[in-house]
């Protein structure tokens, strides 16, 4: 068995898109377009400062801490700030509370503007027309889509996003979870839940 054929079977285990993504790196790369330590950094934005786990902090942090919760209420841009999260597509922000008979939920019917340094990348579902015409006409079809079934005494609030104000939706905390850290409870927030598309 050739080399070449054992370095394919070693990388076969990628998918198409990684792959993809690989070979532009490298060319990117080879041309000097770009250095490898500056998409390390990038990357390292990506995954470790800006994205869902910022969000789920803030979360965590209101859900443990009722002085937090209530200047995330009254000024949530400085609340999130104190965690150290904000800037450019963060700023202007506005928390709305899920509750027993109130369920939130976020689009962005021009655009879609989306607060990156809590959430990170927005999902391609956010930005597609059927997402953002749809759950402003028929939120609850849309919801029970994305699995959250909801009862006819649930008020549906829909929130529409623009670039001077950005929604986070505070999802309920879970019962039973009263003894957990706040390291713990924010590994139960999701993504789509802080969009208001999951309950967690």
């Amino acid at each position: 068995m050739s080399d070449d054929h054992h370095s394919h079977d070693e990388g076969s285990h990628f998918s198409d898109v990684e792959l993809r993504v690989r070979a532009l790196e490298s060319l990117l790369v080879d041309k000097g377009l770009v250095k490898p330590e500056t998409l390390d950094k990038l990357v390292d934005t990506y995954e470790t400062k800006l994205g869902p786990r910022n969000g789920a902090r803030v979360v965590a942090r209101a859900w443990t801490d009722p002085a937090y919760l209530q200047r995330l209420r009254d000024d949530a841009s400085a609340a999130i700030a104190e965690l150290g999260y904000g800037g450019m597509q963060g700023e202007h922000m506005v928390v709305v509370e899920n509750a027993a008979q109130v369920h939130n939920v976020v689009v962005c019917t021009l655009c879609s503007c989306y607060p990156w340094p809590l959430l990170g990348l927005p999902p391609v579902w956010y930005k597609s027309n059927a997402y953002r015409s749809r759950v402003v006409i028929d939120p609850r079809s849309v919801l029970k889509e994305f699995g959250v079934a909801l009862g006819d005494n649930v008020e549906v609030r829909v929130w529409d996003s623009t670039s001077e104000v950005r929604y986070l939706v505070l999802p309920e905390r879970p019962a039973g979870t009263q003894d957990m850290t706040e390291d713990e409870l924010a590994e139960l927030v999701t993504r789509d839940s802080m969009i208001g598309t999951a309950k967690l």
